[in-house]
């Protein structure tokens, strides 16, 4: 029978309906294979790259500039842009508005061909080095209020350049969706004293029917309310606020997690395009210690319909206990 899953964090509503997709394993089938562009012609190669001024040089760049494996760089389109002074209020007749100030940065990877799976691990983690590395950064300017990272792989996730490459754009605000998560968080913790992402490890943990990978210090899992199939969430086992202020050891941890993630989607459902992001607090208010940092993975399965984009709730197709065993090689 299908259920309205109301989500802790946030109240928001999901319709779980697997009857709905008799053969869950169907979202498994063969994907169009992505194409591979050459590395003549991508902006993002070691050659090429150090002739654009708008990305050259880096920020920041691991293990040096000259024989990089990872770096920061600005982005030469950017969304936003980083003036001297934070962003302006004005009105356009009853609307609000504020001038595009922020910072919209890239993290690139070396290697043409390998994502954020592919990676040697202490690569990957030294990735998630650098990026807290810029967080703090980032925090020091009065005018940034929030990071969001985000990585799109596929042209129907959003990506644009083949070249594996991640966002990191700062805004003179905190994101609806953000907020939103923050406020039901804050809500949680005034009436119960905990923290309600830890609330919902234990409960996970406890089960163990949507846990999908374990280590000492992080775990991935099927979300009880997934938004959509075969979400996955990834987070630290002990509560942090803050992405940028996760110990190393911890954060190495959650990269393994992560990669093992991103792993078992590429082998189990036959490597769709897909979406991962950081939530975290805000940069530099530290009143959020209610808030549990984590990542999210949306693999690209369906297409949002009239019902989702009329009123705000998914139907999810795929029961959170069969993506979880799906994932994990289990059909």
């Amino acid at each position: 029978m299908s259920e309205l899953r109301q989500d802790l964090v946030s109240g928001d509503w999901v319709i779980s309906a697997p009857e709905r997709a008799k053969r869950p394993e169907l979202f498994g089938q063969k994907r169009n294979v992505r194409k591979v562009l050459p590395r003549s012609t991508c902006p993002f190669e070691p050659e090429t790259i150090k002739k654009s001024s708008a990305n050259w040089p880096p920020i920041l760049s691991y293990p040096n500039e000259k024989n990089w494996k990872v770096i920061i760089a600005a982005n030469k389109y950017p969304a936003l842009k980083h003036f001297a002074g934070c962003s302006v209020d004005f009105r356009h007749g009853p609307n609000a508005v504020k001038t595009g100030v922020g910072n919209h940065d890239l993290l690139i990877t070396r290697d043409h061909k390998k994502n954020f799976a592919d990676l040697p691990l202490d690569e990957a983690a030294e990735a998630l080095f650098l990026l807290q590395e810029r967080y703090k950064e980032l925090a020091k300017d009065k005018c940034n209020f929030y990071t969001s990272t985000f990585f799109n792989w596929g042209s129907s996730a959003g990506a644009s350049v083949y070249h594996p490459h991640y966002h990191i754009l700062t805004l003179p605000i905190i994101p609806p969706d953000v907020a939103h998560s923050l406020d039901g968080s804050k809500k949680y913790f005034e009436t119960h004293k905990r923290c309600v992402h830890c609330v919902i490890l234990s409960f996970d943990l406890k089960e163990k029917k949507r846990i999908i990978d374990k280590n000492k210090h992080s775990v991935s899992l099927a979300p009880f309310v997934s938004r959509s199939p075969f979400e996955i969430r990834i987070f630290p086992l002990r509560h942090h606020a803050r992405f940028e202020d996760t110990p190393k050891n911890e954060l190495k941890a959650v990269t393994d997690i992560l990669q093992k993630a991103l792993k078992r989607i590429k082998i189990n459902l036959k490597d769709p395009d897909l979406n991962f992001f950081i939530h975290t607090s805000p940069l530099k208010d530290r009143k959020y210690n209610y808030y549990h940092w984590h990542i999210e993975i949306i693999p690209k399965i369906v297409i949002f319909g009239g019902f989702e984009l009329s009123t705000g709730v998914e139907i999810n197709v795929v029961d959170p206990e069969n993506a979880a065993s799906i994932l994990k090689g289990r059909r």
